[in-house]
């Protein structure tokens, strides 16, 4: 039931954005913004184009930022949450790296690193990683401490105070993070990917930017819309799937 309310949004919002771009083309009328019926129709050539091997290298990008972003962000939330000391000792480290524009270290980072896929990596690692360490810490550190006493009291392991308390607690907040954090990462590689690389979808874009291919350039941004869109979807169905106590 709850597939088909999301499949019903989603139809609703592309009619929508559809329309509206329409109307846009319509009162424009500029080679520069072509009607979406006019990149529908030649969707076809994008397979020619080998687009789905741009997508592919952007995926494998921002899977691998996210999920090196995940590893590192839960231990170090936990870490900050669970010891005073630890807590002293990186928060200001937090606190202060957090608000910095990653986005500036990319020349940085291509010269450490090279060109290839490493330096977009870590440039999504570093942009990610602030947001789940504060999440998970935050959430763990809102707990009530009447939760645990509970369950110590019946004698529990830390395993299982870990399973059954503290893990359900951070989920919620960690899969929200993560949603707003996947967004963020395929923003990111937009940008990343219009320096030192000839794959992804942001590279995509600005080469038919550059060669005045709007149909392609529209293309591009398409398919990296409903990539985000795909990417939003499963991390609800996931949530759906792991947290189904919300709904009860």
């Amino acid at each position: 039931m709850k597939l088909r309310k999301r499949l019903v949004l989603f139809l609703q919002g592309f009619v929508m954005v559809n329309v509206l771009w329409y109307i846009a083309a319509a009162v424009v009328n500029m080679k520069a913004l072509p009607r979406p019926t006019e990149i529908y129709f030649n969707i076809d050539k994008l397979y020619g184009e080998k687009l789905y091997v741009h997508v592919l290298v952007s995926l494998y990008r921002v899977m691998g930022g996210l999920t090196i972003s995940l590893i590192i962000g839960l231990s170090l939330g936990l870490l900050m949450a669970y010891s005073r000391l630890w807590h002293k000792l990186l928060n200001p480290l937090v606190y202060f790296t957090y608000p910095i524009p990653k986005t500036a270290l990319l020349p940085v980072l291509m010269l450490l690193f090279g060109l290839k896929d490493t330096s977009k990596i870590i440039l999504i690692v570093l942009i990610v990683v602030f947001q789940v360490i504060v999440a998970v810490r935050d959430s763990v550190l809102n707990i009530s401490k009447e939760n645990y006493n509970l369950i110590k009291s019946l004698g529990a392991s830390k395993i299982q105070i870990f399973k059954n308390v503290t893990l359900p607690a951070i989920l919620p907040e960690l899969l929200t993070n993560l949603r707003v954090s996947m967004g963020t990462a395929i923003s990111i590689l937009f940008f990343a990917e219009g320096y030192g690389t000839n794959y992804g979808i942001g590279y995509y874009i600005m080469d038919a930017w550059n060669r005045i291919d709007y149909i392609s350039m529209y293309s591009g941004i398409v398919v990296i819309s409903l990539l985000g869109f795909g990417m939003f979807t499963l991390i609800d169905m996931l949530e759906e799937k792991l947290c189904r106590w919300k709904n009860t």
